[in-house]
């Protein structure tokens, strides 16, 4: 039995994941653990957790991995902060105190992080290599092209190349300043959201846009090459020289200071989302025609937090050269942690690798479980009222019946997932079909924008009825948007901006994005309980197709615990919470027990 554990930290999203015997253990975010959005400190819990997960100690283990190159990426640091001087002294002051502190001494932080039991050696991959490893190591396919794309690792920014059987190759890279993902953020930062947390509100903004900027865009920001390469006009960034994204120049370009955060969205911000939305989808789509040119190969392997951007992939499958793509489900610098690990064991070790028709990241339901036992124990300890089903076709005929009435229930089963989407273990459900449904979850549940979009699960044999998919494909993670199948006659030439947000456009209208897009999970016998909830779920209303978000609050990470998740449906307007076989009702809880929205928001940092 051999072990190698990876990890990730000091960035964003810490995480760490273990490989034993080439089948992946367990990942997990430290952010679960430590209920703070995005931790970026050393790992432990996470560690603890993987260890335990696979019934280790720390001096089991074979190898350790680091997901980065730190003094690479101080080189990269250092020489910005010296390229641009004077006018980066501030952003070198807040840099110093955190390199000294921790990230120069890497080796001494994993070893406390290990207790001080580890003592073989400890591997630093680079950053694009990790993610290289966490797209094509567990994918379904034998050979593949790959490409990363990201804001920045030491120095590179985009990379790709080829894997093949147990081995992969970076051949191209694109380096900083320049940078897709860094491009997407700066503009993320302009419309006043948070850069590495809201670029995803940005590209669910931009369809309520026109993309009246992409022109400026293209003639004055990037010099954009065919095989999707771009030089960057530094003079409208402060990225390298300060800490604000953007200059005053950019401002001027695009009629205006930066939006503050929280100050309301003006159709300024819902163009200029759209704008940087069709540049970045133009850019992907380039990047991936020059990878198939160059690797001549039919299938492609995506990561990096570029490759979270779901309607840019979405375009690459349906109108990309490949007959298939693979995304890594936490491509972030979470996935990272795999990604050494499976680095590790394959391409230094040497070790073959057992390829799977569906994949080998098991749905990316890698994180903890809680059993019945541990369940019974907490409700009991809270003082909840619940019932308690003898099997799954009980438990999921009876929560079938409270979606089909129009109640929004959390849904706790199984095993966490590992990355940033909630996949059927952790989710908060809804009908799709109802036309208030939307506007109830992000208001009263989620606490967040009016404007942003659900996600559906439907079930994979089903796809095709509902989106424009191949029959049978393969979506289980939630990162493809897709074109829905039927739609509504609208007339909306005359409604701007969020005047289109009311309308029923489909007859899943909780689903259905403002340009009849989704972005579509499938779900299969990977997914358990969920599985039979949405077949219950049909045989009742002869609809596939159910609203899936994540477990959480705005500003707060995925729960993991039973306890996290009955704090969470106590303080928001859920109507019912599925832990496992047990099934609580708002209704039929003690009063005393109901916790103040308000007190619980304020535990986390909003983004």
């Amino acid at each position: 039995m051999a072990a190698v554990l990876g990890i990730s930290a000091f960035y964003h999203d810490s995480a760490a994941a273990l490989v034993l015997d080439g089948e992946i253990v367990a990942a997990a975010q430290e952010e679960r653990f430590t209920r703070k959005k995005h931790d970026h400190s050393f790992p432990v819990n996470a560690i603890g957790y993987c260890l335990d997960e696979a019934g280790l100690v720390p001096e089991q283990l074979d190898s350790v991995g680091f997901y980065e190159k730190p003094f690479l990426k101080l080189d990269r640091l250092l020489e910005t902060y010296l390229t641009y001087a004077p006018r980066g002294f501030r952003s070198f002051l807040k840099f110093v105190p955190n390199w000294t502190r921790q990230k120069l001494f890497l080796p001494r932080e994993i070893d406390r992080g290990l207790d001080k039991r580890y003592r073989r050696r400890i591997v630093f991959a680079e950053h694009h290599e990790s993610h290289a490893a966490s797209a094509f190591f567990p994918s379904p396919f034998e050979e593949a092209a790959i490409l990363t794309m990201d804001g920045v690792g030491e120095w590179t920014t985009t990379a790709c190349g080829f894997g093949h059987g147990n081995r992969i190759e970076l051949t191209h890279e694109l380096r900083f300043p320049h940078s897709l993902g860094l491009l997407y953020s700066a503009f993320t930062y302009f419309t006043g959201f948070k850069v590495n947390s809201g670029e995803y509100k940005l590209m669910g903004l931009a369809p309520y846009g026109e993309p009246k900027y992409v022109n400026r865009i293209r003639d004055r920001l990037i010099d954009l090459k065919e095989d999707g390469s771009f030089h960057m006009d530094m003079s409208y960034f402060s990225y390298c020289d300060g800490l604000r994204m953007t200059s005053p120049k950019f401002d001027a370009l695009f009629g205006g200071l930066p939006r503050r955060p929280g100050a309301p969205i003006t159709q300024r911000e819902m163009d200029i989302a759209a704008s940087i939305q069709v540049v970045t989808e133009e850019i992907m789509l380039r990047l991936a025609r020059f990878v198939h040119a160059e690797t001549g190969m039919r299938r492609l392997c995506l990561a990096g937090g570029v490759a979270l951007n779901c309607v840019g992939n979405g375009r690459i499958l349906r109108e990309g050269p490949f007959d298939d793509v693979w995304i890594q489900p936490a491509s972030g610098d979470a996935g990272g942690a795999l990604g050494v690990a499976l680095f590790i064991w394959h391409q230094l070790l040497g070790h073959g690798r057992d390829v799977l028709p569906q994949d080998s990241q098991q749905g990316s339901l890698l994180g903890p479980s809680f059993s019945d036992s541990d369940v019974r124990t907490f409700l009991a300890k809270a003082g909840a009222a619940y019932k308690e089903y003898p099997d799954d076709e009980a438990l999921c005929d009876a929560v079938s019946n409270l979606v089909a009435r129009g109640q929004v229930v959390g849904w706790f089963q199984g095993r966490m997932e590992f990355g940033p989407r909630a996949l059927g273990a952790r989710s908060i459900l809804g009908d799709a079909r109802d036309c208030h449904m939307q506007s109830v979850m992000n208001r009263k549940i989620k606490f967040r924008e009016s404007f942003r979009p659900f996600a559906p699960s439907v079930l994979r044999d089903e796809v095709d009825r509902y989106f424009a998919m191949r029959p049978g494909e393969d979506s289980p993670y939630m990162l493809v948007v897709a074109p829905t199948r039927e739609r509504f006659p609208m007339d909306t030439d005359n409604l701007r901006g969020f005047e289109r947000l009311n309308t029923v456009r489909s007859p899943l209208p909780a689903i259905t994005h403002v340009d009849y897009s989704a972005r579509v999970q499938t779900v299969d016998e990977r997914h358990g309980r969920y599985a039979t909830l949405l077949r219950a779920f049909q045989a009742k209303t002869d609809c596939a197709v159910l609203v899936n978000t994540s477990f959480n609050i705005r500003g707060e990470p995925i729960v993991c615990t039973p306890e996290q998740a009955w704090n969470c449906f106590m303080a928001t307007h859920m109507d019912a919470l599925v832990l496992e076989r047990f099934v609580l009702l708002k209704s039929e809880q003690p009063p005393v027990l109901v916790v103040n929205p308000e007190e619980y928001i304020a535990q986390f940092e909003l983004d």
